[in-house]
């Protein structure tokens, strides 16, 4: 297993931050074919014929999404730790990448590759057509519902903030992933590879959700390292369809509602997350809660309504039947 060593201060300076960098590489990854979780079966029919015939075209970009999709450890040059906090864009992200080295990404692929560099991928134009791969799926997959993934993303933030202000990182970090224990003493383990204990010394700690099922750490020592987990409440957020059950019972919409709140989540998440209207998602709360399925608490300027347990067991009768995280990477 590999555990980050932490002080005290890294504690006290680590951070929550987005990525649509992470976003684009966990596309990538699933899209490949290396997992197909079945709350993401939708997602991935409407958009792995576009990742498909990128590879059919280009020998290089099928070599890069092989290597993602068997790997242990993700190149470091394209999934490097958010510097931007929340405000992260993926225009800065994609920056940086466009300013690697040549020599610096062979050494990375080559690591990620078990130790020989594929041939499709020695290529003099390698970063730049890596870019164009990643700013191209960044494009045509995830910009048009950038703003829906990042609410759900701010909503674990939120959550997990509340969480470590109230409880400490024990509970903050509970639940982050199957592969991340908070083991005391300042050890964070980050998943169940065999590799050496990493200090964080003078580095920031950054915890980035992710929309698609995804978990890696990313390093770039001495700067930052970052944990990359799955946020939240994206697999109830992201299933189209609701069951017949409670659907019939309640209603369609006010059952999408109750599911998206898995975890706490204000009004206008909601909104932004179901893509429904601010009034019809405030009258359905308010029937919710009338009958005893959702209850409301402030923090801070924000009200966030949560499921009770009689939400909850509507919630399960909603759920679809599949909704498995898959193990972490790197």
């Amino acid at each position: 297993m590999t555990i980050l060593k932490l002080s005290p201060d890294n504690l006290a300076t680590a951070r929550f931050a987005v990525s649509p960098m992470v976003e684009t590489v966990s596309a990538l990854i699933m899209l490949g074919g290396l997992k197909r979780p079945a709350w993401l079966a939708g997602w991935i029919d409407e958009h792995q014929s576009r990742v498909t015939k990128l590879r059919a075209a280009d020998p290089l970009v099928d070599a890069l999404v092989t290597l993602l999709t068997t790997t242990g450890w993700l190149p470091d040059f394209f999934t490097r730790p958010p510097s931007g906090g929340m405000l992260t864009t993926f225009a800065d992200e994609l920056a940086a990448v466009r300013t690697v080295g040549l020599e610096e990404a062979r050494s990375d692929l080559t690591t990620a590759a078990g130790g020989r560099l594929p041939h499709a991928l020695d290529q003099s134009d390698l970063v730049e057509r890596v870019a164009d791969l990643l700013e191209e799926v960044w494009t045509s997959v995830l910009a048009p519902d950038w703003p829906r993934r990042r609410a759900m993303l701010e909503r674990d933030v939120v959550q997990r903030a509340g969480l470590l202000a109230a409880y400490g990182w024990s509970r903050a970090l509970d639940g982050l992933d199957p592969s991340v224990r908070w083991l005391g003493g300042g050890q964070l383990e980050v998943n169940r590879h065999d590799y050496p204990t990493r200090v964080l010394a003078d580095a920031q700690l950054v915890l980035v959700p992710c929309t698609l099922d995804s978990g890696w750490l990313c390093i770039d020592p001495p700067r930052a390292y970052a944990v990359v987990y799955p946020a939240r409440g994206t697999a109830q957020a992201q299933e189209s369809a609701v069951p017949g059950g409670i659907g019939k019972l309640i209603g369609g919409n006010r059952a999408a509602v109750l599911r998206a709140l898995e975890s706490p989540a204000s009004t206008s998440q909601l909104v932004t997350v179901l893509g429904l209207g601010l009034g019809t998602v405030g009258d359905h709360l308010a029937v919710l809660r009338d009958a005893g399925a959702v209850g409301r608490t402030r923090t801070g300027r924000s009200v966030l309504y949560h499921r009770t347990e009689l939400g909850d067991l509507l919630a399960r009768t909603a759920a679809p039947g599949d909704q498995g995280r898959s193990t972490s990477r790197a």
